[in-house]
């Protein structure tokens, strides 16, 4: 245990890993800039480990497959790939930023939808949800308008299409709503003056449009329009692939606690009727802090003594620790099944704290995969100015806090890539 947490304290930053001189519309080319999503790790960082690790034609697979970064990267370096992911929020973004649709037909489509959507007006027979949660966050000017935009979009025939189409609806949902604009946290802004629906709806899918053109033409250009790229939505520990035949896992797993994903996606999962029970919703997500303790295999003595200091102070969140940590451990006994021999993980994590006590993700991993006979290959320590994260903690709470608060300290200073190597 302590010469795994020595080993952590030696590792000197890697500066070319931090793509500091990346400019947002470097890291937003091609469908990346689809839909926003917390947490998501710069396609940069994914395009690199995949030349390192691979060949064309190997098999990628993300297990927490989020909003398809690594799926799309896969599919333009024409290597397959499949992702999962639990969130059918993320399985829809991903399903639509990983599907390039043939430009004119789409442009058609767009038009088709755009004449229907235009004939909107006050007295004009609308379908609108009843929902509490929906009316918690929209009021009945822009429910209505969002209600005849997702009813015109749902009788498209094309599954890709309506795909296209739902991203888009989604994405505005939060600009549309009175959700605090500035605010990844579910908080209510009561002076925040709604966007319009239908011209916010019309100018994301103008975006999203030209996106997918240079998409499509990349695709298209290198011959790899008809790569296999696949996205599911599964529990990280039901990877569909048999036993050994994927060459490299890159992924970025969910902090213990610190998203509520179901939370986030709430508009979109509500809208799109993924769920009606918000609560119920919560309990399908690893890392969440609404699920009840089990009794878990957690190879890991770090754990073991993080746990021990967290029941000090709250035992709710040791048990949520050691339950995100079990689950953990069950997600890299599923990563060493599909792996081929010399098959690489590669992890990409961050440390935080909880109650003021720190949660050593980084060490944990490491700590589980060489107790499940990985070889750590490397671990690469890199600055994550990118990335879309809180930052700022209270030491007290443990709760994400303003920048403005004297006392904060910052939760994700760093991130490590951690890539073990099956033997």
């Amino acid at each position: 245990m302590q010469e795994i947490i020595k080993k952590f304290k030696e590792i000197k930053m890697n500066q070319s890993w931090s793509f500091e001189g990346i400019k947002r519309k470097e890291t937003n080319y091609i469908t990346h800039s689809y839909h926003r999503y917390p947490a998501k790790f710069i396609p940069q960082i994914v395009a690199r480990l995949i030349d390192k690790y691979t060949n064309t034609g190997d098999l990628v697979v993300d297990p927490f497959g989020g909003c398809g970064t690594t799926l799309v990267e896969s599919k333009v370096m024409g290597r397959p790939s499949i992702g999962v992911d639990i969130n059918p929020v993320a399985v829809l973004i991903a399903q639509a930023k990983i599907t390039p649709i043939e430009p004119i037909k789409l442009e058609q489509e767009y038009i088709t939808l755009k004449n229907r959507i235009y004939g909107y007006f006050d007295g004009v027979k609308v379908n609108v949800p009843i929902h509490e949660r929906i009316d918690y966050w929209f009021r009945p000017e822009e429910k209505r308008k969002l209600a005849f935009i997702l009813g015109k979009i749902s009788k498209i025939d094309n599954e890709d299409i309506r795909n296209f189409f739902l991203c888009g609806f989604s994405n505005i949902l939060k600009n549309c709503s009175i959700w605090l604009q500035k605010s990844n946290k579910p908080t209510r802004d009561f002076k925040k003056i709604p966007s319009e629906p239908i011209n916010t709806f019309f100018r994301q899918i103008k975006a999203n449009i030209k996106k997918n053109q240079e998409f499509y033409s990349i695709l298209k250009g290198k011959g790899n329009l008809k790569i296999s790229c696949l996205v599911y939505p599964n529990d990280a520990r039901k990877i569909p692939t048999n036993d050994n035949t994927v060459s490299l896992i890159i992924t970025s797993p969910p902090y213990v606690t610190s998203y509520e994903y179901a939370d986030l996606h709430q508009l979109t999962a509500l809208w799109l009727e993924y769920t009606n029970d918000l609560p119920e919703f919560r309990k399908r997500f690893i890392g969440t802090a609404y699920k009840e303790k089990k009794k878990l295999e957690l190879d890991s003595e770090i754990t073991n003594e993080i746990v021990s200091q967290l029941s000090e102070k709250s035992k709710k969140t040791a048990n949520e620790v050691e339950n995100y940590f079990g689950e953990m451990n069950q997600v890299f006994k599923e990563m060493k099944r599909i792996l081929k021999k010399e098959g690489r993980t590669c992890i990409v994590i961050g440390n935080t704290s909880l109650k003021g006590v720190e949660i050593l993700n980084a060490e944990v991993f490491a700590e589980q995969l060489l107790n499940l006979k990985f070889e750590i290959e490397n671990i690469i320590k890199r600055e994550i100015p990118s990335k879309n994260l809180p930052s700022t903690r209270d030491p007290k709470t443990g709760k994400f806090t303003k920048t403005s608060n004297k006392n904060k300290t910052f939760a994700y200073p760093v991130e490590y890539i951690i890539i073990g190597r099956k033997i």
